[in-house]
């Protein structure tokens, strides 16, 4: 317990020693490729744990607002995309498929955990995360439907509705444990969670950039093109959805997307080409509890 609780005071530092792993260890990255559903399923418990069903699920009057968010994100978000992005996609190529892809995609598993170590409720971020991914078989129809490089939707309906099974098993099981083990956990407690779940985000990363150690070392110009592309899209949602007055939670999942979901549910086809900017959006995206701290304020 001690030492997840030096994790959690620590998990800033964490965050950056994994994406210095991802970066320098690119065959350890490729080994654990395989690992990462589950170690995705583990964080989910985590998560879950440390925030307890009641929490989780809120109010009617914030489901409500919950949904609305989602629906703007997932939907609204990426349908812009495309009308803006579509007349220029020639042009743009991958990039504007890598965009679309990042704001098609539902929260992150870690977006608690990101919200946790920004000072904030982590509730919220998880009722988005479990609705966001349960909408996903609905909201990427339309999307994929206007963007036929993306590929058909069925690959994806058909990984969403899996991720969905897992991520309720895991949270259900977690829900469970924490109401017959320790309903009102202490303060050590939910530090040792909080540390626990910095170490898997830290792991999960390493996976998670296995495309981007060889392009730094073949191609440098071209990975700074990708990075700067990651960092407009994560930061540039987080900024965007914050000034209109979204919550922190919120805010936070704008711009942090699992786009590594599509790495399971699209061909080859269409992900290699922007397997290096699946890499680099783990960048923005780690850095967001360090980088986005003073953005963000004190707990209100």
């Amino acid at each position: 317990m001690t030492g997840l609780r030096l994790a959690a005071r620590y998990a800033r530092l964490l965050l950056v020693l994994g994406l210095v792993g991802g970066f320098a260890l690119p065959e350890l990255a490729q080994a654990m490729k395989p690992a990462l559903p589950a170690l995705v399923a583990f964080l989910v418990f985590v998560s879950a744990l440390r925030i307890g069903l009641r929490a989780a699920l809120g109010s009617l009057h914030e489901a409500r607002r919950s949904v609305g968010l989602v629906l703007a994100f997932q939907l609204a978000v990426p349908l812009a995309l495309v009308a803006l992005l579509l007349p220029f996609a020639p042009a743009g190529g991958y990039a504007a498929v890598a965009a679309v892809l990042a704001m098609s995609a539902p929260s992150i598993s870690g977006s608690p955990a990101f919200t946790v170590m920004l000072g904030h409720d982590p509730a919220p971020a998880m009722r988005l995360f479990i609705l966001g991914t349960a909408l996903l078989p609905l909201t990427v129809i339309p999307v994929f439907w206007l963007v036929p490089a993306l590929g058909g939707p069925g690959e994806v309906i058909a990984a969403a509705l899996r991720l969905t099974a897992v991520i309720g098993l895991a949270a259900g099981a977690a829900f469970a444990l924490r109401r017959l083990v320790f309903p009102d956990p202490g303060a050590e407690t939910v530090q040792a969670l909080d540390g626990l779940a910095a170490v898997t985000l830290a792991v999960i990363v390493v996976g998670l950039m296995s495309a981007v150690g060889p392009v730094l070392r073949t191609d440098p110009a071209a990975l700074a093109g990708w990075l700067a592309l990651a960092f407009a899209v994560n930061f540039g949602m987080q900024i965007a959805a914050r000034a209109c007055g979204a919550p922190v939670a919120a805010s936070v999942i704008a711009g942090n997307r699992n786009i590594a979901l599509f790495l399971v549910a699209l061909p080859a086809s269409v992900t290699d080409p922007v397997l290096v900017f699946i890499g680099c959006y783990q960048v923005p995206m780690y850095l967001t509890p360090i980088l986005m701290q003073r953005f963000y304020g004190p707990p209100r």
